[in-house]
């Protein structure tokens, strides 16, 4: 504690925050910072307000169509499209990202013109072209090479490609692509030192690659990964070009009925909504596993914050309700003052030691005695520098 703080507490009827010599400690007041939240907490209100007060939301046909089994089976339609399409386009990109980073020129090139063409084309566009594949081609089999004798297996082209198979072709390529740039780009984040020595050690390649490069190059890959996935999530709304019945075509076919376009508008976006929080609660809590190696005490989950934040308010009240109260209660370090200076009329000074009442004595041991010292020899010094005020000798 500082003996500007001392003076604070021990002279009676001083303002707060004045000091000896008549300076005032004045906070500071972050006007901006305040204006701003005022503006901030008056846009979300008049929002709220907003949404409860104006009819023409038609609340009641919200509640109607949220949980209606045409719109839940949508649902599960985008589900299934997002997690096929997820699997086959990472694993596609992964495949890739590795021939990208082969040291085979033909490998590399054909990875690099793979990606090249899967981002340059629109995805409706790929969508639509595999769903008219059978223009191109009106049947596909397997039999003798450069030639159309399908001599072992045939088939119609436009009875095995369905929409849905159009759907999920046109998106797994096209998440394929940018897959395989967010992997290659994790495995490039790795310390080049580490797999020098891993190689060093004699590891073998796929030791090498499963424990050492991997784990490192996932704290690159999975933020940008579920970045992607909810990107394909709301990205599945494009298939509607080839009438298949997900979640936005179905409110679609729905509001073009009963006309109620916005409130079966909204329903969409709260079901986006909800599987947009589930995808980012996951997100925060894989990062947190893959976290473990790259710090040294884990960032604490939303749970965790909200028992710390209500201990701390409670231990502003006094009355700690797991520890009987203080600050020790909050996990928090003990701010009381452990040494206090008071002068007295005289003009000597005397010095006085407040022991802070800390339950774990074995810890703080060593910085109570070092306390102590420092006290005992200060009041020494005062003591000493008071018997020459006064003419004597030491």
């Amino acid at each position: 504690m500082s003996a500007a703080s001392a003076d604070q507490q021990t002279a009676p009827g001083r303002s707060t925050g004045e000091i000896e010599h008549g300076l005032k400690v004045v906070p500071v007041k972050h006007w901006g910072r305040w204006v701003l939240s005022a503006v901030v907490a008056f846009v979300i209100l008049q929002f709220l307000w907003s949404l409860a007060s104006n009819e023409k939301w038609q609340w009641d046909v919200f509640a109607e169509y949220f949980f209606a089994p045409s719109v839940l089976q949508s649902l599960v339609l985008t589900l299934q499209l997002t997690v096929i399409s997820g699997v086959i386009g990472f694993a596609l990109g992964a495949v890739l990202a590795v021939f990208r980073l082969s040291k085979s020129p033909l490998l590399n090139a054909a990875a690099w013109w793979y990606i090249w063409f899967f981002r340059s084309v629109p995805l409706v566009v790929q969508i639509l072209v595999w769903y008219n594949l059978g223009y191109l081609y009106p049947t596909l089999g397997l039999g003798t090479p450069f030639t159309t004798d399908f001599w072992l297996v045939e088939f119609p082209t436009t009875t095995m490609i369905s929409a849905f198979a159009a759907a999920t072709i046109g998106l797994s390529l096209h998440q394929a692509a940018y897959s395989a740039e967010i992997i290659r780009a994790g495995i490039l984040s790795v310390d080049q030192g580490q797999l020098e020595a891993a190689a060093s050690l004699g590891l073998p390649r796929r030791i090498r690659f499963f424990r050492i490069t991997l784990p490192q190059a996932a704290r690159a890959i999975v933020p940008n990964a579920f970045n992607e996935i909810i990107g394909l999530v709301k990205g599945t709304s494009v298939v509607f070009i080839v009438a298949l019945p997900e979640l936005f075509y179905t409110v679609q076919v729905i509001y073009n009925r009963n006309q109620r376009v916005i409130p079966l508008l909204l329903v969409a976006v709260v079901w986006y909504a909800i599987i947009t929080t589930v995808l980012s609660v996951a997100q925060y809590y894989v990062e947190r596993r893959f976290a473990r190696g790259a710090v040294r005490e884990l960032p604490p989950t939303p749970i965790q914050r909200s028992r710390q934040w209500i201990s701390e308010q409670w231990s502003r009240l006094g009355d700690n309700p797991n520890q009987g109260g203080g600050a020790d209660a909050a996990g928090e370090p003990d701010r009381q003052p452990r040494a206090v200076f008071v002068a007295n009329d005289e003009g000597t000074h005397a010095a006085s030691v407040t022991a802070p009442e800390n339950k774990d004595a074995s810890v703080n041991a060593t910085a109570d005695a070092s306390v102590n010292a420092k006290a005992d020899a200060i009041a020494d010094a005062l003591a000493t520098t008071a018997h020459h005020r006064t003419g004597g000798t030491r």
